[in-house]
């Protein structure tokens, strides 16, 4: 997701909320030293200022360390330089979302493999909603994200503030599409717990049926969801 601002929108009790602010273009000009560096991708800077004593996980306005910058501008090189030298790959902005939920939510797979390869945890609770990573790829039908969180061990049947599990928002949040469907796959292949229910007991299976979400009530027929 290329856009300034990348957002969540969770519709709860009528009231929809974004998340997910990337730094905009006259903040990302006003930035300086690892703050600029991270977001232009400079390595070799990067490198001089951190030998020089410069603050690894000092933050921008909105709670963002040069490694959130590095993870929204998809500077990979600068994500692997920053925590190389001991940068926090787990630490939260502002809004309490964490690298690999930016670059989840992102659909930035290339990004979330450098992050999870260089130690970076999956398993966190992020965002106002209590949530995680998965849950936000979940909502969104990032399947291959998904898939990746999955083998990092993230939480199944992890259950954010809104009552939702990855099952339940990978229904109630998206289109029933096809990449919702191979979400929701993913998770059943795993081993998520399908009869987990939403805040007014609703199981996943009634969740899809009552969207009419035909390809996503045989997944979980076949799973033996109820």
């Amino acid at each position: 997701m290329k856009a300034l601002l990348l957002a969540l929108s969770l519709a709860f009790g009528g009231v929809t909320a974004t998340a997910q602010v990337a730094p905009g273009a006259a903040e990302a000009a006003a930035y300086t030293g690892l703050h600029a560096a991270a977001h232009k991708g400079d390595v070799a800077k990067v490198q001089r200022l951190v030998a020089s004593g410069a603050a690894l996980n000092a933050t921008d306005g909105y709670g963002r360390t040069p490694l959130h910058v590095a993870t929204f501008a998809r500077q990979r090189e600068a994500i692997g330089a920053l925590a190389k030298t001991g940068a926090d790959l787990n630490r939260l902005e502002a809004d309490r979302y964490d690298a690999v939920t930016i670059a989840s939510v992102a659909d930035d797979e290339a990004t979330l493999k450098v992050l999870l390869e260089l130690g970076a945890s999956a398993k966190q609770v992020t965002s106002r909603y209590d949530g995680t990573a998965l849950i936000a790829a979940a909502h969104l039908g990032h399947d291959g994200v998904v898939r990746q969180l999955i083998a990092a061990g993230a939480p199944l049947d992890h259950v954010n503030n809104l009552h939702w599990t990855a099952v339940i928002e990978s229904i109630v949040l998206g289109d029933g599409g096809a990449r919702h469907q191979a979400t929701l796959k993913a998770l059943i292949d795993a081993g998520a717990n399908l009869q987990l229910t939403d805040r007014s007991g609703q199981t996943p299976l009634a969740l899809a049926k009552a969207r009419g979400f035909t390809a996503m009530v045989a997944l979980l027929e076949k799973a033996g969801a109820r």
